[in-house]
């Protein structure tokens, strides 16, 4: 059974094109023009062990905004269509991810019915070129496509490199156990409704 998907995107803002294998190793291939978005999405690949391909070309004349959003879609939709229904998926996932100062968790369930709720506060406006704002766009648009219920919480932390990046690994690995294949599901998307 393939988990793959590839998902293209052209508006007047950006042209997004992500690939996705849910059963890959981490590889990931990103351009987004922003450096530490493509340092985030790098590390979500790597320890969400999911292969990640992303090309992305938006207004960053304008500002980073559009192309961060929108490749949240994007990776979210992909990741969706890859899950094929959330067929014999495990469904729910948790991380507790420590950086230095930083700590934080996420808690996740492919639900099919996207939700966020985003407790996490930055001590800076920017990190390098970012404006740190743009971490709950990111991870508004990819819930909200994923179809995931997406719970992240900053329980400490003062460093915005460090938040940001122990965000990214906790959604990561959260959603690593939650993609895995459980075989007492027996190929079903695990739900009393019998689908999600």
């Amino acid at each position: 059974m393939s988990r793959k998907a590839e998902v293209v995107r052209n508006t007047k803002e950006t042209q997004i094109r992500v690939a996705v294998d849910l059963d890959g190793t981490g590889a990931s291939k990103v351009s987004t023009g922003i450096g530490f978005f493509d340092h985030m999405l790098d590390s979500f690949a790597r320890h969400g062990g999911i292969d990640i391909e992303v090309e992305a070309k938006g207004d960053l004349h304008i500002d980073m905004h559009h192309t961060v959003e929108d490749t949240g879609i994007v990776l979210g939709q992909a990741i969706k269509q890859a899950l094929d229904g959330f067929k014999g998926v495990r469904r729910f996932g948790h991380a507790y991810i420590p950086m230095d100062e930083t700590l934080s968790r996420c808690a996740l369930d492919l639900s099919n019915r996207p939700y966020l709720i985003w407790n996490v506060e930055f001590r800076t406006p920017k990190v390098g070129d970012m404006d740190t704002e743009l971490f709950k766009e990111f991870h508004h648009a990819f819930a909200m496509n994923a179809g995931a219920c997406v719970h992240l919480d900053l329980l400490r932390g003062t460093n915005s490199h460090h938040i940001a990046e122990s965000g990214f690994k906790a959604l990561a690995r959260a959603l690593r156990q939650a993609v895995e294949l459980d075989p007492k599901t027996h190929g079903h998307a695990p739900s009393t409704k019998g689908v999600l």
